[in-house]
């Protein structure tokens, strides 16, 4: 199986070749849009997202051999359209996104706080967050990308993804965290390394 930078370089005489990008990340994508927009706009912006990215094929950096955080990138600015949609599906999906973004602070507050109201702080926390916070939170939550993948997708500097997630963990931590309860300061990875840090 051809990485996908041999595949897009490939597709500039041979069109067709681009359908294996599509085959093999259209999953991937569709899964994020439906986490940000439901399903019934992740169809929209998972097609809308490949159209795109053929129509751009020609400017991807073949030096990248994985197109997934390419693609998330594209997803994410598209998504940026549906900004009304995606605020109505917060509501409905606040215990969603406080379930997958703060597995344990959730655990260790499930004793000490009734859990409707810790959803209600984390819903709270979210809607504070900028759009690129969010973005950059949720493209490493839900699009399981690693730091380097964020900053791919994005466009923005390894760092910057740094201070916006660490900017995020702090409102999210803080939202959570019960008065006179001393802040944890110690970052959980969820199984994924950074390379980026570890060469830091």
């Amino acid at each position: 199986m051809s990485a996908d930078n041999e595949v897009i370089e490939r597709s500039g005489d041979e069109p067709g070749a681009f359908a294996s990008i599509y085959d093999r990340h259209a999953p991937a994508i569709y899964r994020y849009a439906s986490q940000r927009l439901g399903d019934h706009a992740a169809e929209d912006v998972m097609s809308e997202t490949f159209l795109v990215a053929f129509e751009k094929r020609a400017g991807y950096d073949l030096d990248v051999v994985d197109a997934r955080p390419w693609l998330l990138g594209i997803a994410t600015r598209l998504m940026r359209k549906h900004v009304r949609l995606e605020a109505r599906a917060w509501k409905g999906m606040v215990a969603d996104v406080a379930a997958q973004l703060a597995p344990d602070v959730i655990e260790q507050a499930g004793a000490r706080l009734d859990a409707a109201r810790l959803t209600r702080r984390l819903a709270s926390a979210l809607r504070k967050l900028s759009a690129s916070d969010r973005d950059t939170l949720l493209l490493y939550a839900w699009g399981d990308l690693d730091y380097a993948g964020v900053a791919a997708a994005l466009d923005v500097p390894i760092g910057t993804v740094r201070s916006r997630l660490n900017r995020a963990r702090r409102l999210l931590r803080d939202a959570a965290e019960r008065p006179g309860t001393p802040e944890t300061e110690q970052e959980t990875d969820h199984g994924r390394t950074d390379a980026a840090a570890q060469h830091a």
